[in-house]
């Protein structure tokens, strides 16, 4: 058992491509993959909020992880999922769906595999990168999936959400 301060020696990432790179969320954070579905686009909403689709009753915003991370726009093919995430906003974990051209499998990493976050100099936040690993001889970036949005775009997802209801 771990305590609260120690990182347990391995994790389980579920891992993607975006534009060909090749990235991981923990998997903890991942409620399931969906085949992308037709989106309903929400009006005055930021470029890379997609739109939302109803999950069992419950309407989910959908982020374009490859907008948000300054790549071209996520076309749809037959490869193309939305993750369906949960990730705190407000004291309150909100269910948000992020859109990936594929999605491969999940693996374990080990801790120690893990390198940080590159220094890419002092106006390129890199602060939503768990860290780096190699896989298969790629690059393996670990997103934070609760860093890729900031507070106040969280929020106005969240906001699409509460609209909907």
């Amino acid at each position: 058992m771990t305590t609260p301060t120690e990182q347990p020696a391995v994790a389980q990432y579920l891992t993607f491509t975006l534009d060909q790179d090749h990235y991981a969320i923990d998997i903890a954070r991942v409620k399931e993959v969906l085949e992308l579905t037709s989106l309903t686009r929400v009006p005055r909403t930021p470029e890379f909020v997609r739109g939302m689709i109803n999950l069992r009753g419950a309407i989910v915003p959908v982020i374009d992880l490859r907008l948000k991370l300054g790549l071209s726009r996520t076309e749809k093919t037959l490869d193309t999922s939305i993750v369906i995430t949960e990730i705190p906003v407000e004291g309150q974990l909100t269910v948000l769906g992020a859109l990936a051209d594929s999605v491969q499998e999940v693996i374990e990493i080990e801790t120690k595999a893990i390198a940080p976050p590159p220094k890419m100099g002092t106006r390129v936040a890199v602060d939503f990168m768990r860290g780096v690993t190699r896989r298969d001889d790629q690059l393996l970036v670990l997103l934070d999936i609760d860093r890729v949005l900031t507070e106040e775009e969280l929020c106005a997802a969240a906001d699409v959400d509460a609209a909907a209801a």
